[in-house]
């Protein structure tokens, strides 16, 4: 049973900074790729950000480029979201997925936590 625990969220002035952690466990053999996506109050959920497993390649959608940063400690088998310079706009909640294969789409997620920028 894969289960991904997220933390990290919270409210926050804009201009500031969070980092999020997800936390994964059943991944007897390991994944593809982990990725955060993100859902503001009436929109879909979309992209932010992800990382590949086994390389560390990483992307990024526009918005958050040069602001946030993906990272993994595959150790422990956990992947960190660092946001900086945070906009009202990127209030959301912010959901961890796991890909297990290239062939699949994002098969696992989070419960997600809320990140808040005040203006």
């Amino acid at each position: 049973q894969v289960q991904l625990v997220e933390s990290g969220g919270g409210l926050v002035q804009a201009g500031g900074s969070l980092r999020l952690s997800c936390a994964a466990s059943g991944l007897t053999f390991g994944s593809y790729a982990m990725a955060w996506f993100r859902q503001a109050p009436g929109t879909e959920r979309e992209f932010v950000t992800a990382v590949m497993w086994s390389n560390g390649l990483t992307s990024y959608a526009d918005s958050v480029k040069g602001r946030f940063t993906i990272s993994r400690d595959k150790a422990q088998n956990t992947v960190y979201l660092r946001m900086t310079t945070l906009k009202p706009e990127d209030t959301a909640v912010y959901y961890c997925a796991v890909r297990m294969t290239p062939a699949t789409g994002y098969d696992y997620w989070g419960q997600g936590t809320q990140v808040t920028v005040s203006s």
